[in-house]
């Protein structure tokens, strides 16, 4: 599974001084352009680390429903980790996420699965419950990050 760039017109992060504003990032295979859908959309090593908050359990009854939501948020956020490496960052550089969410009561699988990237205290929080993403109705959450990364720091790393 590739996570990839942008599937439009639009760069996924933007460094403004000592901050880089990351596009929103939506769960969507851009080799396939299909929405994040299941657990199996998702790497054994991600499995095996929603398995320790109690998900991806291997009982359909109880997967089918929490599956799309639990795989897409560790998908969104694995990418923003992604970028914020790619720009010499890490997790804790990130100091601001909006979260967009097709259901509001998904926030709260999202949550725990947010515990996975930020074991300590997690990063300033906006949440929006909105109608529609693109690309389509797939699309459960879109988070976009704001991560603060002195100059000096980015000189040293590169």
């Amino acid at each position: 599974m590739s996570m990839g760039k942008p599937m439009a017109n639009y760069a996924a992060a933007k460094r403004v001084g000592d901050l880089v504003f990351m596009s929103g990032v939506v769960a969507v295979d851009p080799s396939t352009r299909r929405a994040v859908a299941s657990y199996e959309d998702i790497p054994e090593t991600a499995r095996t680390a929603l398995q320790s908050l109690g998900y991806a359990t291997g009982q359909m009854s109880v997967d089918v429903f929490e599956a799309a939501i639990v795989a897409q948020s560790w998908f969104v956020l694995e990418r923003i980790r992604q970028i914020a490496a790619e720009h010499g960052g890490t997790m804790d550089d990130v100091v601001k996420l909006v979260q967009y969410f097709r259901h509001l009561p998904h926030y709260a699988f999202y949550n725990r699965v947010r515990g996975l990237f930020y074991p300590g205290e997690p990063p300033v929080s906006t949440v929006v419950e909105v109608s529609r993403f693109l690309p389509g109705d797939d699309v459960l959450v879109e988070v976009e990050a704001t991560m603060y990364l002195p100059q000096r720091a980015a000189s040293a790393a590169t």
